[in-house]
């Protein structure tokens, strides 16, 4: 399965969440024995973590995962563009599968 690119806006001060179905062969891919991860970069190449997003999967035979970052992680993010990926692993990482990828723009807050 070759990674899908999906960019990304999140209002900084906000909180944010969003929910991906995986699907393989045209039906929801069991995620049964997964977990997911998924982290926000200034570039690609950056050594320098900016946020992890909080990942979960809820209902594993649904294919299901959600993407999420509270109000106190996006206050804390400067406005401008990042990149992110989502992956998802076996508890002994000896499979692992990034599945989305992109850009994520943090809109600037003016209410604070």
């Amino acid at each position: 399965m070759t990674a899908a690119r999906y960019d990304l806006v999140i209002d900084q001060g906000s909180d944010f969440a969003i929910e991906f179905t995986v699907n393989e062969s045209g039906s929801a891919k069991n995620l049964t024995g997964y977990t997911a991860r998924a982290q926000l970069r200034p570039t690609k190449s950056s050594s320098t973590l900016t946020a992890t997003f909080l990942c979960g999967i809820a209902t594993p035979a649904n294919g299901k995962i959600s993407m999420t970052l509270t109000n106190t992680v996006t206050t804390g993010l400067a406005a401008g563009r990042y990149f992110y990926d989502l992956e998802i692993f076996t508890s002994s990482d000896t499979l692992v599968q990034r599945l989305l990828f992109g850009e994520v723009t943090i809109t600037q807050e003016v209410t604070r």
